[in-house]
């Protein structure tokens, strides 16, 4: 397993070791010691998957304390853009966006500590996005920001996702006072 830096302190890129042959591929997605041994030591409670269609976006979406969540997302058929703002204003990182095409084919993942605010953009139809929880949903805590809100000025590379009614409603960045 592979754990690679992204410039934003406590995100990580990980690329599991893949052990592929004539009849396919094998590879740990979760091995608590191994995580451990890279200095990610974190427990999950509760675990999610979405299967969307190409071009629906997903997002931006956490929880406040005492219910934030660490997530450990990856894509397990399909390929997503997926995109976090950091939230935690004592950050250089603060209101900066981080972006990573997350697929099957790479089988890579990315783990977000607490503290970001997480969305993505299906690539391909029949996307089947998985992620790993530290804390379990809280619909009072739950809160979301715009996915297009102009002061983050994220390129999703798309003009006209498939949006749902309650994320085209999202907060604006500038209206969120951060607990983080």
């Amino acid at each position: 397993m592979k754990v690679q830096q992204t410039g934003f302190e406590g995100l990580y890129i990980i690329q599991p070791s893949v052990f592929e042959d004539k009849r396919g591929y094998f590879f740990e997605s979760w091995n608590q010691q191994k995580f451990r041994d890279q200095g990610l030591d974190f427990d999950f409670v509760q675990d999610n998957q979405s299967m969307s269609a190409a071009n629906v976006l997903r997002g931006l979406h956490f929880q406040v304390p005492p219910w934030e969540q660490g997530k450990l997302v990856q894509v397990t058929q399909g390929s997503a853009l997926d995109v976090v703002v950091d939230l935690r204003k004592d950050q250089p990182t603060f209101g900066q966006n981080y972006k990573l095409v997350l697929s099957s084919r790479e089988k890579n993942m990315l783990w977000i500590p607490p503290g970001f605010a997480h969305g993505f953009l299906t690539l391909e139809d029949n996307t089947l996005f998985f992620y790993k929880c530290t804390q379990l949903y809280n619909k009072e805590s739950e809160r979301a920001i715009l996915w297009n809100d102009p002061q983050l000025n994220i390129d999703w590379g798309i003009e006209n996702p498939v949006v749902s009614e309650k994320d085209k409603s999202a907060m604006n960045f500038r209206d969120f006072n951060s607990p983080f």
